[in-house]
Formats: structure tokens, sequence, C-alpha cells
């Protein structure tokens, strides 16, 4: 406990509260005063809290604390009992109340101080029921949980740049550098504006420049509608086969199925359609409703630290037991003749489980068939790609059977008319032999009479002669043509030479004296840009020496600082308590009998003295107690005993006028009879 109040009073006396209090006047504060300290703790935690207690009733003071403080989710010690006692000492201002409300919320100041500023947005008006009937109420309520959901995720953003370590100064560093880049582009290219005036035709040069960069950016533009063109005219292939294949599926079902089936089908289908309409889903939605109302109520509270979620787990314990013993008492509490309805209650409940089940299959079934489907698009439009054909269904391939079998006709029909062409090639072939073999016997019969008339190798020399004739002139000619086209492209490139140096030459001279310029300008940067590295080297490592020098004498001088403040307060404290120690002393020695009651010894002695005489009480109450304790069982198990024997004479006294009863009709009975 003294720890806590030293606590307490060290942070009231740093920022932002200042209250100049030691562990004396702390303790001495009235209840008025820690009310309106732990109101002005509020107050920094919640500015709407930093009000004058004395201008409000105590009730209305102790709802506001109470009120912050749950939604601070602060836990006060103890069990439910406690719970009133701890709002009654609030209301009173009790330290045993105060002092560890004080703590707690000193302990944990920034934290708090986010939990009320998010409260402030987050905590959820509940609206009645059936306000919401209204459709303006609903639309306003709408837009509240939206604007709700948008602060949530602009906090979130706004903490994830705080974590990201990004500072203002690192950002002015970026733009100043930026600012610099840019200063620097602008003069690189006023000097290329420079340099390219210069140049002739300049300004239609660069005209075609930019409409070169137009045209690039066009057919990168282009190239990307074509892209996406040919993915759009896949994903539409894709569709048109599905529907292809839900076609070709639906007319499989028409031509194999009869009217009374697909009505049967399609009952069968509204049935189950309208089960998971009227039954299943509206149950599903109702619970994704109630876990996201919960969720939302999860998220929208503060972050919960591990004494609340261990609070939270007692609680659910002790429900579940309170549960557990309610189950208990109404299976003992049971009727016997409630048994029937139970058993069809068993039975409803038995077979709307055995639906829900065959539902869920049904359900699973149904994705199983869509998810293989998909696979078998998938593997189609694969197979499509790789170049392959798509799996047939068994009407196509009964067409394509009755296909292979025509085409096995008509190879058959072109295999004969084949075999027919080989043997009249083969004819043919025998009389080019026969046609060659005479050829030769004439040609040789020519030769012998070229022999004889003394003429031999006349017929092919005429023949080679006429050949080469024929070739020498077709030569002539293509070399005659050349040579022309050759002489007219010497004349146009001589020509066109002589235009460009006539062109060229002023741009080469310039251009030899912007190099020379060049170069001189890139060794004159060369050497600034190392008299400039060097120095801002130096620069660099002077700031940084400068920078951890000041850095630890800032951090010595907030030491010595704290040092001395720590010793100012321990010496005011000691001076302090020396001044009350001087006027103890002074009134213990003063013979005056009203000065030495207000000593604190005197005032512990009577303490101690009244707490004695009230232990002598209570022990004597308690031997008195132990005395009596024996008689008083006996009495109480006799006050027992004599109930249970008044109550099974009254309830001989019930059986024996009911007896009475029957056997009175009985005789009136038998009189009945008599008479009849």
């Amino acid at each position: 406990m003294g720890d806590q109040i030293q606590f307490i009073v060290e942070k009231l006396n740093q920022e932002p509260f200042r209250k100049n209090y030691n562990l004396i006047s702390f303790d001495s504060l009235e209840s008025l005063q820690l009310l309106q300290l732990l109101s002005d703790v509020l107050g920094e935690i919640d500015p709407k809290h930093a009000v004058d207690i004395r201008e409000e009733l105590p009730e209305q003071t102790a709802k506001r604390m109470l009120n912050l403080l749950g939604i601070l989710k602060y836990k006060p010690p103890g069990t439910v009992s406690d719970l009133s006692a701890f709002r009654q000492g609030l209301v009173t201002g009790s330290k045993t109340v105060i002092h560890p409300v004080l703590h707690w919320l000193l302990q944990r100041t920034s934290e708090l101080r986010t939990r009320a500023y998010l409260a402030r947005f987050l905590v959820k008006l509940e609206v009645p029921a059936e306000f919401l009937q209204d459709d303006t109420v609903a639309d306003f309520n709408k837009q509240y949980e939206e604007l709700m959901e948008a602060f949530k995720n602009l906090h979130k953003e706004h903490e994830q740049l705080k974590i990201s370590g990004l500072s203002t100064a690192e950002i002015r560093r970026d733009i100043s550098a930026m600012e610099e880049e840019k200063d620097q582009l602008a003069k690189r290219v006023e000097r290329l504006k420079k340099r390219v005036e210069t140049v002739q035709n300049h300004q239609r040069m660069l005209e075609i420049a930019r409409q070169l960069r137009l045209e690039k950016e066009r057919e990168e533009s282009l190239a990307q509608q074509k892209q996406e063109q040919k993915s759009q005219l896949f994903h539409a292939e894709q569709r048109l086969q599905r529907a292809q294949v839900q076609l070709k599926e639906m007319q499989h079902v028409v031509a194999d199925s009869k009217p009374e089936s697909l009505m049967k089908k399609l009952e069968e289908e509204i049935n189950f359609n309208s089960y998971l309409v009227n039954e299943k889903i509206p149950r599903e939605m109702e619970s994704k409703k109630t876990s996201v109302y919960f969720l939302q109520k999860v998220v929208a509270e503060p972050a919960m630290t591990q004494a609340d979620l261990t609070a939270l787990e007692s609680e659910i314990e002790e429900v579940n037991a309170q549960i557990n013993q309610l189950i208990e008492k109404r299976i003992i509490t049971y009727e016997p003749a409630d048994s029937k309805f139970s058993m069809y209650r068993q039975q409803a409940s038995i077979i709307s489980r055995k639906k829900e089940a065959k539902a869920e299959e049904l359900q699973a079934a149904k994705e199983e068939m869509s998810s293989l489907e998909r696979q078998v698009e998938q593997k189609n439009s694969q197979a499509h790609e790789l170049g392959g054909s798509e799996v047939l269904t068994e009407d196509e391939f009964k067409q394509y059977v009755s296909k292979l079998r025509s085409k096995n006709t008509f190879y058959k029909k072109k295999r004969q008319e084949i075999a027919e062409i080989t043997a009249e090639c083969g004819i043919l072939q025998r009389t080019e032999e026969l046609l060659r073999q005479r050829h030769e016997a004439a040609q040789q019969q020519l030769q012998a009479i070229e022999e004889k008339k003394g003429i031999s190798g006349y017929s092919y020399t005429q023949e080679e002669l006429e050949r080469v004739s024929a070739v020498k002139s077709e030569m002539d000619e293509v070399k005659g043509q050349t040579l022309d086209n050759m002489s007219e492209m010497v004349k146009k490139l001589n020509a066109m030479v002589a235009e460009k140096k006539a062109s060229l030459a002023p741009v080469i001279k310039e251009l030899r004296q912007l190099r020379q310029n060049c170069q001189e300008l890139t060794q004159e940067c060369d050497e600034k840009k190392i008299q400039y590295d060097s120095c801002a080297a130096g620069l660099e490592t002077n700031r940084s020496a400068l920078e951890q020098e000041v850095k630890g004498l800032l951090e010595e001088c907030a030491q010595e600082e704290s040092n001395y403040h720590y010793i100012n307060c321990m010496k005011r404290s000691l001076e302090i308590q020396l001044q009350r120690a001087k006027e103890e002393m002074k009134a213990y020695v003063s013979p005056d009998p009203q000065e030495r009651r207000r000593t604190l010894r005197e005032q512990y002695t009577w303490i101690i003295l009244e707490q004695e005489n009230l232990g002598k009480k209570l022990r004597e109450k308690q031997k008195v107690v132990r005395e009596s304790h024996g008689p008083n069982m006996k009495q109480m198990k006799m006050w027992q005993d004599f109930e249970k024997l008044m109550e099974c004479k009254r309830e001989c006294f019930l059986k024996q006028q009911n007896q009475a009863a029957i056997g009175q009709i009985i005789q009136e009975g038998g009189k009945d009879r008599l008479v009849l």
C-alpha cells in the first residue's frame, strides 16, 4: 500500500498535474478533495470530465465516473457483493476505493487516453428494433455504422503511419533533394536546348522525335489492347465451350427422358431450393448476423489485457456452472406427463437433423459436381491450348465412329484407284524404255552413216552450238541491263555523298568545337566533384562528432537536473517530517493535556485501547456462541423431527379422509342397486 501511494504521489507531482504532494499531505486529503483529484485525472484522460465536482450532485459525479471507468475497462477487485461497496465508496470518496483507481489510471495514462478517444466514436448506440422498422431511421443507422467502419480504417492507417517512422524532417529532406534534382534537370534541359538550336532544322527534328514518341506510345497502347482483346477472346471461347457443353447435356437429358421424369426432377429441385430458401439459409443468415454482431461489438471495444481475459474466463465458468445446475434441477423436476410430447419432440428433432444432414450432403455433392465440371473445362482448355481435341461425349463418339466408317470406305476406293494408276504407270515406264531403246538404235545408225560419209559428230556439234548461242544471247541481254543500272546507281550515290558532305561540313566544325568544350567542362566538373566530396565528408564527420557530443551533454544535463529535483524533493519531505517530529515532541512535552491529546502517540494509544476492548468483547461473544452451539443444534434437530412428524400426520389424515369418502360413495352405489 505504501508503494502504491508513493507511486501516485510521484505521478501527481509530474506533468501535467504538478500537485506538489508528499506522502503525509496526500494521505491527509479529505473525501471531497480525493474525488476532485480523481475527476482531474479522469479529465486529463478525457477532457469532457474536467469539471468541478462542487457544481454537480454526488450522484451525477459517481455516475459520470462509473461510466468512464466502465469504458476504460476498469475491473474493481472483489466479487459482486464488493461492487456495491465500490460504488458506495466512490460516492463517499473512500480512500480504499479511490487509491487503487488512481494507481490504475496513472499506470497507463497514454493508453487510456487513446481508449477514451476511440470510445467517443466506437461505442455503438443501441437503437430499439421497433425504431429500426422506420426506413429513415434504418438508413441513418446504416450510415452511422458505415462511418464507424471508415473511422476504424482511418485510425488503423494513422497508427500504421505513426509506426512506420516517417518524420517531417525526413520528408522535408526528401522534398529539398527532389527540388535540387528538379533544378539540375531544368538546367540540363536548357543546355540541351541551346545545343540543339545551333543545329539546322532542329524544329523539324524535334517534331519528328515527338511524333516518334507518340507513335511508340500508341504502339504500346495498341499492343496492350491487343493483349486484352486476346484474353477477352479466350474467355469468350471458354464461355462458348461451357455453353456448348451445357447445351449438349440438356439435349442429352431431353432426348433420354420423359415428361413425367422431368417434372419429377423439377419438383425435387423446387422442394430442395424451397427448403434452402425458407429454412436453412435464414437460419444460417441469422447465425451469421449474430456472430457478426458479436464480432463488431468485440471490435468496437478497446483492446483487452490479460487480466480482462482471465476475468471473462472466470465469468464464463460461473455462468456454465449455473447452467449445469439449472439443467440438473430441470431433470429432477421432470414430469412424466410430458413424456409423450418429449418423445415426439425428440423424433421431430432427429428428423430435422437428418434433413439438414441430407441437405448438406446434397449441397456438398452439387459443389463437388460443379468443381469437377470446372476441372473438366480447365482440362479441355489446356488440351485446346496444346493443340489437342476435346473429350467427346457419347453422341459425339457415335458420330465420330460413323465418320470413320465413311472415311474407311472412301480410303478403300482411293486405294483401288491408286493400284490402277500404279499398274498404268508400270505400262508407261515399259513403253518409255522401248522408245529409249529405239532412239539409241536410231542414234547408232546415224553415227554409222556419218562415219561412212566422213562427218562423224556433226549432229552433236550442231546441237551444242545452238544451245551455246542461245545461252550467250541471254547473258548479253542481262549484262547490258545490269551495266545500265549500275551506272545510274553510281551517279545517284555520288550526288548524294556530295550533298551530304556539303550539308555536314559546318555541323562537323561545330561538333569538333563542342567536343573540345565538353572535355574541358567534364574535367572541371570532375575536379569540383572531388573537392565537394572531400569537403562534404569532412563536414559530415565534424557534424556527427558534434551531434554525439551535444547528445551526451544533453543526457548529462537531464540526469543532473533529475538528480537535483529528486534531492530537492527528498530534502523538502525530510524538512516536513522533521517539522512534524518537532511539533509532535513539543506537544508531547507540553504540560497542557489538551495539547497532549493532539499528538499522534496519544491518538494511536487510544485507538489501540479501543481495538483491545473490541477484541475482548468479540472473544466473550465467541465463547458464548461456542457454549450454546451444541444445545442449539439439538433444538434445531428436534424441530426438524417435529416438522417431519406433523407432515406425516397430515398425510395420514388426508389418506383417511379419501378412504372415508370412497367408502361412502360405494355404500350409496349399493343402496341405489337395491332400490332398482
